[in-house]
C-alpha cells in the first residue's frame, strides 16, 4: 500500500521536495497552498552565494549545495534559459582596493567551491560592455557561476513535471488541530507524513499544537520593465553597491529589486513610495528607464528567524511532520537543497550530516501555551 506524503506550501521548498517525492512509485504525494502572499512567487533571484559575508557557516555550505543542485534539476526537467540561466555574476565596488579586496576573497572561495567557475576583474567601462542596459557602473568582478532565476516560474515548472508522475495538487487553506491533524475544506485528511513549507506562515500554522516557531514575516517588493530593446540569454546579472540588484532576464524583462521592509506584517499592498524607490535606484544604473515602463510590481512574504537561519526536519515530538521556514531573501539559494533534503528524510528516515547545515531544530521551536 502507498504511503501518503502531504505537501503543505508550493514554494521552493515544497517544489522541488514534491519534484524528488514524484518520483517514488510507493508514496502518493498530495500538495495544498493558497497561493497567497507565497516568497518564491514574488522573487526572482541571483544565484551567487560564494561572495556573501555573513559568518554563518552552516548557512553558507547550505547555500553553496543549493546553487550546485540547479544545474542538474535544470539539466533533468529541460528547463529553458528564461526561468534559469548560467548567465554570471557582477558584484561591483567603488574602489579599486574594494575591488582587490572582493577578488581575493572570490578566488579564496573558489578553492572550495569550484562552481564560483572563473573570476574576471573588470574596470567600469568592461561592466558596461557586457551589461549594455548600463550607462552608469562601478568597477566590479565577474564570476561565470552565477544565474538568474525566476522564482514563481521555476516552481511552476517543477510541479507541472511532478503532476505528470505522482503529484495531485488542491488549492485551498489548510489548518492544523491540537494534535497535528490536517483540516482541509474538504474535511480532515489523513497522512503518513505532513510536509510544513508555508515559509512565513509556519508561526500561526503551529499555534493549536501548541508550538511556538521563531518565524516572523518581512515584506519584499520588486519591479519588473518591460523594455523596448532586447538583449542576448548571457547577459550577467548585476549586484551593484549601494543599489538593487539588477536583472536582466531575456529578451526584454529586466527585474530590479527586492526590499526588505520589516515591521510589515503580511500586508501584500503595492507601495507607491517603494515602487518609486526601486525606480530610482533602477535609474542611477540606467538613466534611460521611463517610470511607464514599469510593468509589473511583486509583493510577497519572506520568513525570517532571530539569527537569520533556516531551519528545516521533523518535529522534536513527531517524527510524521515535517517544517521548513526561515529562508529569508535567499530561500531560492538555499531553498533547493532543503527540499531535496527533506525527501530523502521521507524515503530513508535518516537525517545525513544535517548538522553541517543548521542548528537543532529546538533551537527555533519552543513549547507554548
Amino acid at each position: 500500500m502507498r504511503k501518503q506524503v502531504t505537501i503543505i506550501g508550493s514554494g521552493i521548498v515544497g517544489a522541488v521536495t514534491a519534484y524528488y517525492l514524484s518520483a517514488d512509485p510507493t508514496l502518493t504525494v498530495t500538495m495544498y497552498d493558497d497561493g497567497i502572499g507565497q516568497a518564491t512567487k514574488n522573487a526572482a533571484g541571483i544565484i551567487s552565494p560564494w561572495l556573501s559575508k555573513r559568518r554563518n557557516q552552516r548557512w553558507y555550505r547550505l547555500a553553496k549545495a543549493g546553487a550546485a543542485l540547479y544545474p542538474q534539476i535544470v539539466a533533468d526537467t529541460q528547463l529553458g534559459v528564461s526561468v534559469y540561466q548560467q548567465c554570471g555574476t557582477i558584484v561591483t565596488r567603488r574602489t579599486a582596493a574594494d575591488v582587490e579586496a572582493l577578488y581575493q576573497l572570490a578566488q579564496e572561495r573558489r578553492q572550495a567551491a569550484p562552481q564560483i567557475g572563473t573570476i574576471t576583474k573588470l574596470s567600469a567601462q568592461a561592466v558596461q560592455d557586457r551589461i549594455p542596459l548600463l550607462t552608469t557602473a562601478d568597477p566590479g568582478i565577474f564570476i561565470s557561476g552565477g544565474a538568474r532565476v525566476d522564482g514563481e516560474r521555476f516552481a511552476h515548472h517543477l510541479l507541472k513535471y511532478a503532476e505528470k508522475r505522482n503529484l495531485v495538487r488542491h488549492k485551498g487553506k489548510v489548518r492544523l488541530g491540537d494534535q497535528g491533524q490536517l483540516l482541509t475544506p474538504n474535511g480532515q485528511q489523513q497522512y503518513d507524513t505532513l510536509i510544513l513549507a508555508v515559509g512565513a506562515w509556519l508561526k500561526p500554522l503551529l499555534l493549536p499544537m501548541k508550538l511556538v516557531a521563531d518565524v516572523r514575516p518581512q515584506k519584499g517588493q520588486l519591479i519588473e520593465f518591460d523594455l523596448p530593446q532586447s538583449w542576448s540569454d548571457d547577459v550577467p546579472v548585476l549586484m551593484p553597491e549601494g543599489e538593487r540588484d539588477f536583472i536582466p532576464f531575456t529578451r526584454s524583462k529586466l527585474v530590479v529589486g527586492a526590499t526588505h521592509e520589516n515591521d510589515q506584517g503580511y500586508d501584500l499592498q503595492v507601495s507607491s513610495l517603494v515602487e518609486k524607490d526601486l525606480f530610482a535606484s533602477a535609474s542611477q544604473l540606467d538613466r534611460d528607464l521611463q517610470y511607464s515602463q514599469i510593468s509589473r510590481v511583486k509583493v510577497g512574504t519572506r520568513a525570517y528567524t532571530r539569527d537569520f537561519a533556516p531551519f528545516f526536519g521533523p518535529l522534536p515530538d513527531n517524527p510524521h511532520i515535517l517544517v521548513a521556514s526561515g529562508l529569508g531573501s535567499s530561500g531560492l539559494t538555499t531553498g533547493p537543497m532543503i527540499g531535496k533534503l527533506l525527501a530523502d528524510y521521507v524515503q530513508t528516515g535518516q537525517q545525513t550530516d544535517w548538522d553541517q547545515y543548521q542548528l537543532p531544530i529546538e533551537t527555533y521551536l519552543q513549547p507554548g501555551d
